[in-house]
């Protein structure tokens, strides 16, 4: 009896001892976690409803409350992207800009939302270029805001070939490159006007070789000014007015050869023509 007795009471021994641990389930560091997790996916939510309706500065608001308040979660991170991306929607780049850059410091390891970051910091750029960027007003012009982006949009397709976000950045980097090489081509035809055409064959010269042709990415071109035969165009009849007959009449060759479908290429043969005529 008295070993029956000792078994019946080791059991219930056991029994309470087991007890407080089935109560604890609900606060177990899983538990915990999943709502954690629960309640930062529904704030991260509701702060990109407000997003989504271009409520930019409620937005951003709750964005920072993600950060503040699940700073260990995912959504603290995207909350981050978000908060950029609101600034962006608002035409403040400059925010913008230093906003993505935080974020690839801080998230180095993340591929795609620094990949996507970059693109945006480079599309940031590109916006910046002022309106008056070619407006005829002073003899040169601050190049300052399209170079910048048309580095970061070539670093971006240097670093990234094969990004989702690859095509935009090309055809920014070629509007880019456009611009670049209009602007070389009108600060040449203000010398020519002054009859300086050393310093407007320099320029010419300068946007070709910088700016025209395409940029290669692994071999691959993947932009083109779309202006090469009109800088040519122009250098070859600067030649001409210099009596630079050679590098003229290479010039308009060039055109020819190079730029079959150029609506140029006419007026290269015509002057290869008369210069054919002339004798030189």
């Amino acid at each position: 009896m008295r070993r029956l007795a000792f078994v019946v009471s080791s059991i219930f021994a056991v029994a309470a001892l087991s007890a407080p641990l089935v109560g604890c389930n609900a606060n177990s560091p899983t538990a915990a976690g999943l709502g954690y997790t629960a309640d930062a996916k529904h704030a991260y939510d509701e702060a990109m409803a407000e997003f989504t309706a271009h409520n930019w500065l409620e937005a951003q608001q709750l964005m920072r409350e993600v950060k503040r308040k699940f700073s260990y979660s995912k959504y603290a991170k995207l909350a981050e992207l978000r908060l950029a991306d609101a600034d962006f929607e608002q035409e403040k780049y400059a925010e913008a800009i230093r906003e993505y850059r935080d974020f690839i410091r801080a998230h180095r390891s993340d591929d795609d939302d620094v990949a996507y970051a970059r693109s945006r910091i480079a599309e940031a750029q590109y916006k910046e270029i002022p309106d008056s960027f070619l407006l005829p007003a002073t003899e040169e012009r601050d190049q300052a805001t399209a170079l910048d982006a048309y580095k970061e949009l070539r670093g971006f397709l240097h670093d990234y070939p094969n990004a989702k976000e690859t095509d935009k950045v090309r055809a920014l980097l070629t509007d880019v490159t456009s611009r670049l090489v209009a602007h070389e081509l009108f600060v040449a035809k203000f010398y020519l006007a002054k009859s300086n055409y050393e310093a407007a064959v320099a320029r010419i010269q300068y946007a070709l070789r910088n700016f025209a042709g395409g940029v290669e990415v692994g071999g691959v071109v993947v932009s083109d000014s779309g202006l090469e035969p009109d800088a040519l165009l122009l250098l070859g009849t600067t030649y001409l007015q210099m009596k630079r007959y050679p590098e003229a009449r290479r010039a308009f060759t060039i055109v020819v050869q190079r730029y079959p479908s150029s609506i140029l290429v006419e007026q290269a043969n015509n002057y290869l023509s008369h210069m054919k005529e002339m004798g030189v």
